[in-house]
């Protein structure tokens, strides 16, 4: 494979240029491909909506080394940007350098990606064999080789629907021009759709909090409006977060908010309801889940978190778990079946590569399904890939990132019971996560034990030694952080 041919970069979000960013810092060839007129055209979807971190967290530190050399100011790095600001302050100022103009190509959809006349289905020479990637432009299909090829194209094109079993319930497609996938500017250019209506929020993420605090505001200014909110889990309790022991305060906030709103009576809630049907009745849009239906509304919005689309990389050998579809090795760290961290230990090229080498899966779309991702986890990754392409496995396996607390972890839990409970803090002491290798799950271990964590106590009751955490991490703070 000729070492002149270019590194393919798929997205001009804020992680596929600071992917850019970090290989022509390691004197790497990037093409960044954006199917977007614009960089930064997914962050667009959702400009209105304030980001949890303030902008020292929003800025890669190779992207922020190119605007320095071109006398870039920066913003006050402990304001809270919005997704547009963060677009426009920052994406297209780094756009525009002269060192990344050059390399971005906008409105060219990938479509495909492949092994230069390798399907799936061939072995011999394959790792020898670049990497095809073609893609459409208003010109027609182009085809580019690549040596290496890192997609950070996101989810955003792909949400999930309100459907509880994975696909859309009985009547939403028919529906949809009364749905929203995702969060509305419920404040500005959506306004008249929600003015005055009737209105039912699906989900319980933050976009969902979001959309909800949106309403609620709107409510406050126009008579009538009646705000309804449907989740899956059993205890709205379950879902709001670490409160004031959310190190990211900003998402802290957003759940005392909501939680304020359903004590004030703001909000209809609906727990444990599992879409199955929308039906158009004379009194409005019915949502059913088996024989209980909620009041009739006008309007819904589905905030379900997105998906995945791996179908551009159809003909190429990955691994993806097949619960989360993020890597297989990254998915036991962010799966919400094993624990409700909102905090992942940094990662990169190790637990995101693929059984076809120099191939990598990054930024949101590399947590599948699994939901609470950080830019800065994304910088992460992109600069540890860099580095593996470049050949320099030390740095790549080397962590260079502490990631903030959300100061509430729910570990081992069943749909059962553990949903029952009320969140508590195992994180209030542990001021960062700064790990070189994974730690234990769990939480404190109980009192009266000679144990680290959770994990670690149950290891030793198992007759173990243990699980390895106070040993193998020696980064890890003494008090022992949420997750793995």
């Amino acid at each position: 494979m000729s070492t002149d041919l270019p590194v393919v970069v798929i997205g001009a979000g804020p992680v596929g240029l600071a992917a850019a960013a970090h290989l022509l810092s390691r004197e790497l060839q990037p093409l960044v491909l954006e199917a977007g007129h614009s960089v930064g055209a997914g962050m667009q979807h959702w400009g209105h909506v304030r980001m949890f971190s303030p902008w020292e967290f929003a800025i890669d530190h190779a992207a922020g080394e190119i605007l320095a050399r071109h006398a870039w100011s920066a913003p006050n790095l402990k304001q809270f940007p919005t997704g547009a600001e963060v677009v426009e302050h920052y994406l297209r100022p780094l756009a525009a350098t002269p060192e990344m103009a050059r390399i971005i190509k906008t409105g060219a959809r990938v479509t495909a990606v492949t092994r230069l006349r390798k399907d799936r289905m061939k072995d011999a020479q394959r790792g020898q064999s670049p990497f095809l990637v073609r893609y459409e432009d208003a010109a027609g299909e182009h085809e580019v080789l690549a040596k290496a090829v890192i997609d950070a194209s996101g989810t955003m094109d792909t949400p999930n629907p309100g459907g509880a079993s994975g696909i859309p319930a009985r009547g939403e497609i028919a529906l949809r021009e009364h749905i929203f996938y995702g969060m509305p500017d419920v404040l500005g250019r959506d306004r008249t759709r929600y003015e005055g209506k009737r209105v039912l929020v699906i989900g319980s993420g933050h976009s969902a909090f979001n959309v909800l605090a949106d309403l609620a505001k709107l409510a406050d200014q126009i008579p009538g409006m009646q705000i309804h909110w449907a989740l899956r889990r059993s205890s709205v309790a379950r879902v709001l977060g670490g409160g004031e022991n959310d190190q990211l305060k900003e998402r802290g906030k957003l759940g005392l908010t909501i939680a304020d709103l359903v004590r004030r009576g703001i909000l209809s809630v609906a727990t444990d309801f599992h879409l199955d049907k929308l039906e158009r009745l004379p009194g409005g849009i019915v949502a059913s889940s088996g024989a209980t239906s909620l009041d009739a509304v006008d309007e819904i919005v589905v905030a379900t978190g997105f998906r995945p689309d791996a179908t551009l990389l159809s003909e190429l050998r990955i691994a993806l778990d097949h619960g989360t579809q993020a890597p297989a090795a990254l998915a036991p760290l962010i799966d919400p079946n094993v624990h409700s961290c909102g905090s992942v230990r940094p990662h990169g090229a190790e637990e995101l590569k693929h059984p076809d080498a120099d191939v990598y899966i990054v930024g949101m779309k590399s947590y599948g399904r699994a939901p609470t991702f950080l830019l800065l986890t994304g910088y992460e990754q992109v600069r540890s890939v860099a580095a593996a392409i470049a050949g320099d496995w030390e740095a790549a396996r080397r962590v260079e990132l502490t990631l903030p607390e959300t100061g509430v972890c729910i570990t081992q839990f069943s749909d059962e019971d553990a949903e029952q409970s009320t969140p508590t803090s195992c994180c209030e002491s542990a001021p960062a996560i700064t790990t070189r290798s994974p730690s234990c799950c769990g939480g404190p271990a109980p009192a009266g034990t000679d144990a680290c964590c959770v994990k670690d106590a149950q290891a030793k009751e198992a007759g173990k030694s243990g699980c390895g955490c106070k040993d193998a991490a020696p980064a890890v703070p003494a008090t022992p952080s949420c997750c793995a």
